[in-house]
C-alpha cells in the first residue's frame, strides 16, 4: 500500500444531523422514564420477596388448618409447602415483570399474557384460598355452626307443629266420641230402636264410644312429653347458640356442638314419634272395620227386625266418622316433615369456600396479596410501550453519548492510520484531524 503524501487532506467529518424538535422531546422523555426504571428496579426484587414471604406465611397457617397431626413431620410439611408457593410466586412474577414489557410483537404478548393468566389461576389453586382460611377461617366455622344452629330450629319447630297438629286430633275424636254417647243415651231411652234399656243397639254405641275414649286419653297423655320434649330442644338450642359466639378456639367449640347436635337430633325423632296423626288413621280404620255385634235380644221377631235395622244405620254411622277421621289424620301427615339433618364439622379452608360469599373482603385480601404484581406488570408495559414511542425509529447518532462520540472519533482516526506492508517505509505523517 503506497502511503498517503503529507498534502493529503483527512476526509471531512459529517455534521450530525439534528432531528426534529418533537422527536428530541421524545428521546427526552423516554431517557427520563428510563431512569425512573432504573431507580425502581433497585428495590422491586425485594418488594416482591416480601409480597411472596407474606403469602407464604398465610399459606402455611391455612396447610397447618388442613392437618390434624401436630408432629415436627407435619410442621416441616406445612413449612416446605408455603416456602415453595413463596419461591413460585416470587419466580413467577420476576420471569413477567422481565419478559412480558420487553416483548414487542403481538403473538408473543398474547402468548405471555395467557401464560400469565394460567399462573394467576395456578397461584389463586395453591395459595389463595389457603390464604383465605388463615384470614377467616374462624369466621367461617362460626358461620358455619351458626347456619347449623338455623337448620336444627327450622326442623324442631316443624316437628314441634306437626306434634300440635296431630294434638288437635284429640278434639275431633272426642267429638266424634260425644255423638256416639250421645246415641247410646238415646237408646237407652228407647228413641232408637223402639227398645228402651241396654240392648244390643246400646251395647254397639258404648263399645265405639268406649274405642274412642281410650283413643282420646291417649292423645291427651302425649301432651306433656310434646310440651317437655319442645322446651328441652329449645334448651339445647340456646346452648348450641352460645357456642357459636363463644371466646375460645373453634375446634373446641366444635366438638361441644356436635355433641349437642347429636342430643337436638335425638328430640327431633322423639317429636316425630309422638306425633299420633298415625295412630288416629289406624283407629279410624278399626272403628269401621272391628266391630263386635252382639246377639239380637228382641223379646219379638219385630223387635230383632227393629235392632238389626237400627245396628245397620249405626255401622253406616260408624264408617262415615271413621272417614272423616281419617282424613283429618291424612292432612297431619302429609304436613311436610323435618328434615333429616346430620351435623357434619368442617375444616376452615372448607368452611371458607362453602361460605365464600360472605367473606368476600378476606377473599378479595387474600387474593390481592397474591395477584398484586400483574399490577407491576402493566405498569411496566405501559412505561416500556411509552418508551419505545418516545425514541421512535431514530439513527444510532439519536442515542449517543459524548462517551460513545469520543469512541467514535477514536475509530475513526484509527481507520485512518496507513498500514505498511513488510520491507515500506512509513512516510510522512498524515494531517492530524479535529480534536475531539
Amino acid at each position: 500500500m503506497t502511503p498517503p503524501t503529507a498534502d493529503a487532506a483527512p476526509p471531512p467529518i459529517p455534521a450530525p444531523i439534528q432531528a426534529p424538535i418533537p422527536e428530541r422531546q421524545g428521546l427526552r422523555h423516554a431517557r427520563e422514564l428510563e431512569r425512573h426504571l432504573a431507580f425502581l428496579d433497585t428495590f422491586t426484587g425485594t418488594a416482591l420477596g416480601v409480597l411472596a414471604a407474606a403469602s407464604g406465611i398465610y399459606t402455611y397457617l391455612g396447610v397447618r388448618s388442613l392437618l390434624d397431626d401436630t408432629g415436627a413431620w407435619t410442621t416441616f410439611a406445612a413449612l416446605s409447602y408455603s416456602i415453595a408457593v413463596s419461591v413460585g410466586i416470587f419466580v413467577f412474577w420476576s420471569y413477567l415483570l422481565r419478559l412480558l414489557p420487553a416483548v414487542r410483537t403481538a403473538a408473543s404478548r398474547v402468548g405471555l399474557l395467557l401464560s400469565m393468566a394460567l399462573g394467576c389461576v395456578a397461584i389463586i389453586a395453591m395459595s389463595s384460598w389457603l390464604n383465605a382460611a388463615a384470614l377467616a377461617g374462624a369466621a367461617a366455622v362460626e358461620q358455619h355452626l351458626a347456619t347449623t344452629v338455623q337448620t336444627y330450629q327450622g326442623a324442631l319447630e316443624r316437628a314441634h307443629s306437626n306434634a300440635i297438629a296431630g294434638q288437635s286430633l284429640g278434639r275431633d275424636v272426642a267429638r266424634v266420641r260425644q255423638s256416639f254417647g250421645d246415641l247410646s243415651e238415646q237408646e237407652a231411652g228407647g228413641n232408637l230402636s223402639g227398645l228402651a234399656g241396654q240392648g244390643a243397639v246400646f251395647r254397639v254405641l258404648t263399645q265405639k264410644a268406649a274405642e274412642l275414649g281410650a283413643l282420646e286419653a291417649q292423645i291427651a297423655a302425649q301432651d306433656g312429653p310434646v310440651a317437655a320434649a319442645f322446651a328441652e330442644g329449645n334448651t339445647i338450642l340456646s346452648r348450641m347458640r352460645a357456642l357459636t359466639v363463644e371466646p375460645g378456639a373453634v375446634e373446641a367449640r366444635s366438638v361441644r356442638f356436635s355433641e349437642e347436635a347429636v342430643r337436638l337430633s335425638g328430640i327431633i325423632a322423639e317429636l316425630r314419634q309422638l306425633n299420633v296423626a298415625p295412630l288416629v288413621a289406624r283407629a279410624a280404620q278399626d272403628l269401621a272395620d272391628s266391630v263386635v255385634l252382639p246377639d239380637l235380644d228382641g223379646g219379638s221377631a219385630l223387635a230383632r227386625s227393629s235392632q238389626a235395622s237400627t245396628i245397620d244405620s249405626v255401622l253406616q254411622l260408624l264408617r262415615q266418622r271413621a272417614e272423616t277421621l281419617n282424613g283429618a289424620a291424612a292432612e297431619v301427615i302429609a304436613l311436610p316433615a323435618p328434615d333429616e339433618i346430620v351435623y357434619t364439622p368442617v375444616s376452615a379452608a372448607d368452611a371458607v369456600i362453602r361460605y365464600a360469599g360472605n367473606f368476600i373482603p378476606s377473599w378479595a385480601g387474600a387474593i390481592a396479596i397474591d395477584l398484586l404484581p400483574a399490577v407491576l406488570v402493566f405498569i411496566v408495559m405501559v412505561t416500556q410501550s411509552a418508551i419505545r414511542t418516545g425514541r421512535g425509529e431514530g439513527t444510532a447518532e439519536d442515542t449517543m453519548t459524548v462517551a460513545d462520540l469520543r469512541a467514535a472519533i477514536a475509530a475513526a482516526r484509527a481507520l485512518q492510520e496507513p498500514v505498511y506492508l513488510p520491507g515500506e517505509t512509513p512516510g510522512p505523517a498524515p494531517h492530524p484531524g479535529p480534536q475531539a
